[in-house]
């Protein structure tokens, strides 16, 4: 979510009042607000985009809720020590969170493991009865989330796991002092981190108890909220519309018909009904591990009445199947909520789509891909369920309130209107002629780079020059996004001038960061390689300044206000095919960015929008993907047939990055010369050539700015409150509903800002 003061302030549309009452204090207040911890209760984009759908909500006026885990200690804060990341503890709780307000009043019971009964109920009907291990309560607090300039403050509720009983008297008086207190701590252990490393069984059994807690806490207080209108339980689909970020909150499908059917005692068919009408699925992924399975031993022992109704939906839905395909045995497998493969699992995916009415992916291509792979059988078998939504970003977070002097500048030539409608950024179009435009266009991003180059020197030492060309790429590391082919790049350059000083290419910063999740070695080792890269670099009297190469540590959202508004070049660089959409590339772009990318994602999207000319592409297309890979590829063929490829390579096995030390990156070389699944060295010489054209474009500043506006100016598509408006209306049928308060309006017409000073 990052701080709350400085989106709120500018929501209310006070940021500037209170920048001056601040500075009559004598106080910066951007200065004031870096003070705030950032709540880190997301795992990367997927969370940020959540954030940025809040926003969007509230700015549109539509009735929302926003649902959580509150946990203690959110993603890990990064370090770099010897090149290497280490986690530190995230304590964001440790002055507490004046935003939050406590609601125990309204906490539920959330149940764990013990066993299931079966009964009949006094009309002769079979029932199921739960008797759980354990039970945990769930207690709301609840964060305010303003729109922009509305009178609407929608609701983000996190959940956070407590012991029924903190204190367990029997134990203490028996001597038992660990006891006393043993049930308190473990159920407080479901809200404490945020993702543990799901490696060992132990942190998996800890992520899907998160999972289930959130869910079953959320389900409950939306029936809750539901009956409290007096409204009948089968009326939910026309009260409320619930959407699965992914496949983390797939159990929703069997505890909402839990909740319905043991519960509240609605019939099956009658439960099922609702479920399917409420629910709706976004798939936010294309890689198969990334698709959450769950082995039957775990999730029977943890869950055992939730498995028992996946098991009466599998049946039910693979009847239904069989009319279809009568003799379509191996499309019943692939089909299956419960994969009989190896150690028998429960696809997550599938019981997300089955039990929901509509499922989307969130890019063109992504969508594509879906149905042509991940759920082709599924599509198949319900073509009208699957949709796009393109993802979006909102304006107000990651234009106004983290690039103000851009902000000024746009508002001076065509108003405000953009901030809530960002197609009106098409009006920039016809400045881009404008020499005096395109003037302060460049002094602006110099002022930001100059800042952010202050930054760097603050965080890790290493001087950068503000008028060299700012190359970023940040985002979770992981081989699929190739932060690794960005390096041999580098390498590449880094070679080309070592060989050839003469070389006229333009002075370059190549900035990186990124979290790689604790249990991930090989994204671990990239980000160790690109510090190895940049110690030499760096250092190297032969370079003289022309390139510098700088990781900043712990990327997150003040990380990204940062960078983002001083970026020149936006790496996109993904393998074609593996990047669903991306929210990066859009906040790149709208803040004037220009992207290097593989058609990937929403690149597409965003090429599509900005024009071919305003795009640096490279790389092999989706299908070329594909056929390589059928055809059998072998790396070796490229690292024999180039020779520069082959140099890059062998300057990081020979140890040359890593003093001397020739096994440091052998894992990821291995991981290249054999089987290289991200297709490395199947791009790089595209990827060269391409960012000789970027040096070249760089070197025309008048050219480079034109770029850049135009950018920035057909960014509007990708706003969250575009792809939030075709939520509403394609797969929510949600309407704004206008809140109207004459009293205060009139109450703040009549204020005025006193010039006091303390």
């Amino acid at each position: 979510m990052w701080g709350h003061l400085g989106n709120n302030l500018i929501n209310l549309g006070i940021y500037e009042d209170i920048e001056q009452a601040v500075g009559v204090c004598g106080m910066n207040l951007r200065t004031l607000l870096a003070q705030e911890e950032e709540p880190g209760l997301g795992n990367g984009g997927l969370g940020r985009l959540a954030a940025c759908y809040l926003d969007s909500l509230s700015t549109l006026q539509i009735p929302a809720i926003g649902y959580g885990i509150r946990y203690e200690f959110g993603i890990f804060d990064q370090e770099i020590r010897d090149g290497w990341q280490v986690e530190i503890t995230d304590k964001w709780l440790q002055y507490g969170n004046p935003w939050e307000l406590a609601r125990p009043t309204e906490a539920v019971t959330v149940k764990f493991g013990g066993y299931t009964q079966a009964y009949t109920d006094d009309e002769g009907r079979y029932r199921v009865r739960w008797i759980p291990h354990q039970v945990v309560k769930g207690i709301p607090y609840d964060t305010p989330i303003l729109g922009y300039r509305v009178n609407t403050a929608n609701t983000l509720r996190l959940w956070k796991a407590e012991a029924p009983e903190s204190f367990d008297f029997m134990a203490f008086n028996r001597g038992d002092y660990y006891g006393s207190v043993a049930d308190k701590m473990t159920s407080e252990n479901l809200s404490k981190i945020l993702y543990p490393n799901d490696e060992p069984l132990q942190g998996k059994q800890l992520r899907l108890e998160q999972q289930y807690f959130f869910v079953s806490c959320s389900l409950q207080d939306v029936l809750r909220l539901h009956q409290r209108c007096g409204l009948p339980l089968a009326a939910l689909p026309q009260k409320f519309a619930l959407q699965l970020n992914d496949t983390h909150p797939a159990i929703a499908v069997a505890e909402l018909m839990r909740l319905l059917v043991d519960e509240h005692l609605l019939d099956w068919e009658t439960a099922w009904e609702v479920t399917q009408k409420t629910l709706a699925y976004t798939n936010h992924t294309l890689l198969p591990e990334a698709l959450e399975k769950w082995a039957l031993s775990l999730f029977g022992r943890l869950l055992p009445r939730h498995l028992e109704i996946i098991y009466e939906i599998n049946r039910r839905f693979l009847d239904e199947v069989r009319l279809h395909y009568p003799h379509g045995d191996d499309r019943l497998s692939r089909l299956s909520l419960i994969d009989e493969f190896g150690d028998r699992s429960v696809r997550m995916a599938n019981l997300a789509v089955v039990g929901s009415h509509a499922v989307n992916g969130v890019a063109a291509l992504h969508s594509d891909l879906l149905k042509k792979t991940v759920l082709k059988d599924f599509y198949e078998l319900y073509p009208e369920r699957l949709s796009n939504k393109t993802n979006g970003v909102t304006p107000r977070r990651w234009l106004v309130l983290s690039n103000p002097r851009l902000t000024s500048l746009i508002c001076d030539r065509i108003g405000e209107g953009w901030i809530t409608n960002l197609d009106e950024l098409r009006q920039l179009e016809a400045f881009g002629e404008d020499g005096e435009f395109r003037s302060r266009w460049q002094q602006i991003k110099l002022a930001i780079k100059t800042e952010l180059a202050e930054h760097i020197k603050l965080r890790t030492g290493i001087s950068v020059n503000p008028d060299s060309l700012f190359d970023i790429q940040v985002k979770r590391i992981h081989e699929y996004k190739r932060q690794h082919l960005n390096v041999l790049h580098i390498i590449s350059l880094y070679h080309r001038l070592k060989n050839d000083p003469s070389l006229e290419i333009p002075p370059r910063t190549f900035i990186f960061g990124g979290k790689a999740a604790p249990g991930y070695f090989m994204a671990k080792l990239i980000i160790k390689l690109i510090n190895s890269v940049g110690e030499v670099v760096n250092k190297d009297p032969d370079i003289r300044d022309r390139l510098k190469v700088v990781f900043l540590p712990d990327y997150n959202v003040t990380f990204g206000q940062r960078v983002y508004p001083a970026a020149e070049l936006s790496e996109q660089i993904s393998t074609a095919g593996k990047e669903a959409s991306g929210t990066g590339n859009m906040k790149f772009a709208l803040n004037g960015a220009l992207t290097i990318g593989t058609l990937d994602g929403a690149n597409i999207e965003i090429r599509e929008e900005v024009g071919p000319d305003n795009f640096f592409l490279f790389g092999l297309k989706t299908e070329e993907v594909y056929g390589l890979k059928a055809m059998g590829y072998n790396p070796w063929d490229y690292y024999h047939a180039n020779p520069h490829l082959r140099e890059v390579i062998d300057l990081i096995a020979e140890g040359y990055f890593s003093h001397g030390n020739k096994d440091l990156f052998k894992p990821l070389l291995d991981t290249l010369l054999s089987s290289d699944p991200y297709l490395l060295l199947a791009d790089f010489q595209s990827y060269v050539d391409c960012q000789d054209q970027v040096s070249q474009a760089y070197g025309d500043r008048d050219r480079w700015t034109r770029m850049s506006i135009y950018n920035t100016a057909r960014s509007g598509k990708f706003s969250s409150d575009r792809a939030i408006g075709e939520y509403c209306e394609e797969i929510w049928q949600a309407v704004p509903v206008p809140v109207e308060v004459p009293e205060y309006e009139q109450a703040k017409a009549g204020l005025q800002i006193c010039n006091v000073k303390f």
